[in-house]
């Protein structure tokens, strides 16, 4: 019976591990397919042979600890354990053995834990290869003066060898224990414990290792110091220093001769030998850390902080600066003056012309309404970017029209998998252009994409996306659909380089049992030349290849010079292991935007490109792989001009440069200069891109733009501007306003439209009977030393598929604030009191764009608003709609 048992449990426990076997293999397989298809086959390698390596070294290190305790106490009987001690007499004791299932039993379950412990342990490649590749930073800590490259390489993987050491010796400990307990060598009596003589060298021995390791586990934690936090700062403080890191050094010493004691008292039968050291450690703990500690910091520390904490301050600052890359922000001064006039409008066109009018929500609604064309096509988001388009550098939105497979008309395996295949083209416009009747013009629209400038989309299949199914098979006998036309469908074929080949009927059969369906196997539509297109979900296909860095939620699309689609994704290096930086999360408190990766949206081939060549962790990573990344001088020149600033990474600096512009360690103490950024309407900036010249440049550049005000105050305190362009790409300036003069926050501003009588009266009437007044997002725009705000209003009905339309534009300036219909109009009734009013290069609707049929309702609705700017007292408003009314009333009578 106990044999059988014993059998039982070992084939119970290989099939499990063959089970997962197969499947690893089977995974393993697969990959092998992918990282051949994209030219990463090194990478696979790289990452295969560390995870088996790793995984060996560490299931081994914890079975041949393990078999060798157990062997040696599997070695050891106890003939006296049937006999126990009735006051004077030795009496026999009549029991049952379990020493075979006992032995069997330790020895199959010390080879599953090992097999999970390998598992483990290949999971651990990461810090295995950074250890590898290690490079030092260049910069020390203040407290043990070690490079940061320690701390960022070194210590995760000391910290999980010390793991692996302490599973491996108290699992072995604990099971070799209760095998001597059941077996007899340990017994238990009222009055004591007695062990076996072979027992007592045993646990002397393991008492040698787990001493050891509770040794080491206190000297290493005197590291974990640099990651503490305590309130206002991050990293090790003034009681840190002198009281939690003595205690911690003086813990090291101790452990070690409480297992001194520990061990002569077993050999003496008496454990009073360990009662001294051990009450002694736990004396010197729990005063140390847990009260001598909290009074230094009540006592002392608390009553001079100041003057104390300001090293640590110090190092905090210095930290968090570099582990968020704040240095590279170079902070300049911002004299706000009000006498912006109608020529320095004019002459900073090419900016005004660029403020974008469009939220990415209405604009996403409204391209869904407009552009959509099918319902199983589907636009996920819209993204904001600048083409140089017909000779003038403009500032566009534009928006993917991919496959929604949830919303074919038709669900079925052929449609879904040969049918419908890929998505096609997109719609695309500039940011501040508008039609008469309230709606975005477009660059490129409709299906196919068409355009009327010189940006042409020549491959528009989208393939590789946002939304995609998991796999769809191409090549096949089945025609592959391509776009609707007013009478019939377009068919096409694929003739891209991606996918994996199904010539074979291994790959048929793997492919099958990986995505559970019999029809990919069976399919007489698959020919020799099928291939199958899998990971297609671009954020999944990087991740994939490069588990390692993290992926920016915000990829966009890019037409390239030739017409071809390809996404542009920003990538992130992190780390948690940067001593003294304060973290962003619990795994954060280093970041860089080191790689830009792009990837073809009709072969789903992926690039990856080094963007920040100074960055650590790339470098290590680099060395790591040395085939997966280029650098940035390969990336063609037409992608080039289409890299930009990530959003993500502007909002996470700009979260620290709140507080960390402050290298004084005493305002930083005070917060005397805290910064935050602004909210309006409850909701939180965010920031945004636009096309201008900054102070003291001569040319306009594409921008990222966050505005800052002061902590619990609503006028402004400075904006931070990340330059998008090259050569100048990266480029971090803080506009610093002066701190003793008024300038208007955004809340402030939203707070003065809420309150203009006509405004709010206006938005009111626009709310009812059934319309829903938008207002989008307020911009701060910066023109020579001033500023403008502007925010546009949408019209939508109140219902969800209403479609959003522009229909006034709110600019402020100064103590003013005007609605118009359009920018243009707005401007010119803002500085015609002020100047001449600015001959501005905008696109209005002229009359002569006006259908002859629509000429009638123009003239009223010019007439009317004519009323209106004469009750206002706008009289240079009043004066620019009559000559407007005049021009259509002469193109009625010809």
């Amino acid at each position: 019976m106990n044999k059988n048992i014993g059998i039982y449990l070992f084939i119970f426990i290989a099939v499990l591990i063959a089970i997962g076997g197969a499947t690893s293999a089977f995974n393993i397989y697969i990959d092998w397919l992918f990282f051949g298809e994209t030219g990463y086959a090194d990478v696979f390698k790289t990452i295969l042979s560390t995870k088996i390596l790793s995984g060996l070294f560490f299931g081994s290190v914890f079975l041949i600890f393990y078999l060798i305790n157990i062997y040696y106490a599997n070695r050891i009987s106890f003939p006296l354990r049937n006999l126990h001690l009735f006051g004077d007499t030795i009496n026999p004791v009549r029991t049952f053995t379990f020493d075979k299932p006992i032995k069997l039993i330790s020895i199959i379950g010390g080879i599953f834990v090992a097999f999970l412990v390998g598992s483990f342990g290949a999971s651990q490649w990461e810090e295995i290869l950074l250890y590898l590749n290690r490079i030092n930073v260049g910069m020390k800590d203040p407290v043990f003066d070690k490079d940061i490259s320690f701390y960022m390489f070194s210590l995760p993987l000391v910290n999980t060898l010390k793991g692996l050491a302490a599973l491996t010796v108290f699992f072995t400990a604990v099971v070799t224990m209760t095998g001597y307990f059941l077996r007899g060598g340990i017994a238990v009596s009222e009055k004591n414990i007695a062990f076996a003589p072979q027992v007592k060298k045993h646990i002397g021995a393991l008492a040698i290792f787990i001493f050891g390791i509770l040794a080491l586990n206190f000297y290493i934690e005197a590291y974990s110091l640099l990651f503490s936090e305590h309130g206002f700062i991050y990293g090790a403080g003034y009681t840190d220093i002198n009281a939690r890191l003595f205690t911690l050094r003086l813990l090291v010493i101790l452990t070690a001769v409480t297992g001194i004691a520990f061990i002569t008292a077993l050999n003496k039968g008496s454990f009073k030998w360990v009662i001294i050291p051990a009450a002694i450690s736990a004396l010197v703990y729990v005063g140390g850390m847990v009260v001598y500690a909290p009074m230094l910091q009540k006592f002392k520390v608390a009553p001079n902080e100041l003057e104390l904490e300001k090293p640590y301050i110090e190092s905090n600052i210095k930290f968090t600066r570099f582990g968020y890359d704040l240095n590279r922000i170079e902070s300049k001064p911002f004299d706000v003056s009000y006498d912006l006039t109608a020529d320095d409008i004019e002459a900073n066109n090419a900016t005004i012309k660029n403020i974008r009018l469009w939220d990415n929500n209405p604009l996403l609604r409204t391209y869904s309404q407009l552009q959509q064309i099918r319902t199983y096509y589907k636009f996920t988001d819209v993204d904001n970017d600048r083409y140089t388009i017909d000779g003038e550098y403009q500032q566009v939105m534009l928006s993917p029209r991919e496959l929604s497979y949830n919303d074919l008309p038709s669900k079925s395996w052929i449609n879904e998998r040969l049918v419908f295949t890929h998505g096609h083209g997109l719609a695309m416009g500039p940011v501040s252009r508008i039609t008469k009747e309230g709606l975005p013009e477009f660059i490129i629209k409709d299906i196919p994409p068409a355009s009327e400038t010189d940006i042409k989309v020549t491959r528009p299949e989208i393939y590789f996306g946002e939304i995609p199914n998991d796999y769809v098979l191409v090549k096949t006998k089945v025609q592959e659909f391509s776009y609707p036309t007013a009478n019939d469908n377009v068919y096409t074929k694929y003739e891209g380089t991606g996918g994996v080949s199904l010539s074979s009927i291994v790959s048929k059969a793997v492919f099958s049992v990986k995505y559970n369906t019999s029809k990919l196997f069976l399919s007489s539509d698959i020919t020799s030349d099928s291939k199958i297109l899998f990971y297609r979900n671009i954020n999944e296909r990087i991740s994939k290849i490069a588990p390692f860095i993290m992926v920016d939620s915000d990829p966009y699309m890019v037409v390239s010079d030739d017409g071809r689609l390809y996404w542009m994704i920003d990538c992130y290096t992190v780390s948690g292991n940067m001593p003294y930086s304060s973290p962003l999360n619990r795994n954060i408190n280093y970041i860089r935007n080191s790689v830009k990766t792009v990837i073809d949206a009709y072969n789903g081939s992926v690039k990856f490109y080094i963007s920040d060549p100074e960055d650590v962790l790339v470098k290590a990573y680099s060395n790591a792989f040395p085939s997966l990344f280029k650098p940035m001088t390969e990336m063609p020149e037409d992608l080039k001009k289409h890299i930009r600033y990530p959003q993500g990474m502007l909002e996470i600096q700009a979260k620290m440069f709140a507080s960390y512009h402050m290298t004084d360690p005493k305002v930083f103490y005070n917060k005397e200069d805290l910064w935050e950024i602004p909210s309006y309407s409850d909701q939180p900036m965010t920031p945004y891109n636009t096309i201008m010249r900054l102070p003291s440049e001569k040319k306009e550049e594409y921008i990222l733009l966050l505005p800052f005000t002061p902590s619990k105050r609503d006028n402004l305190a400075a904006w931070l501007a990340a330059r998008c362009d090259m050569p100048n790409y990266g480029k971090l300036i803080a506009y610093v306003f002066p701190r003793d003069r008024l300038i208007y926050g955004p809340s402030q501003i939203n707070a003065r439209i809420d309150q203009d009588a006509y405004i709010s009266q206006q938005i009111t009437l626009w709310g009812q009977v059934g319309s829903q007044v938008i207002r989008g997002s307020l911009l701060v725009i910066p023109i020579e030393n001033s500023l403008l705000y502007v925010q546009p209003l949408y019209l939508s009905a109140a219902d969800e598929v209403g479609l959003p339309e522009l229909r006034r534009v709110i600019v402020a300036y100064e103590n003013e604030v005007i609605m118009e219909e359009n920018l243009e109009l707005a401007l010119q009734r803002l500085f015609s009191t002020r100047d001449k009013a600015p001959a501005l290069k905008t696109e209005s609707i002229k009359p002569s764009q006006v259908a002859p049929e629509n000429l009638a309702k123009e003239a009223m609705k010019v007439f009317n608003r004519a009323i209106e700017l004469q009750k206002e007292g706008d009289w240079a408003g009043y004066g620019e709609q009559i000559k407007h009314l005049e021009q259509i009333i002469k193109q009625m009578a010809e």
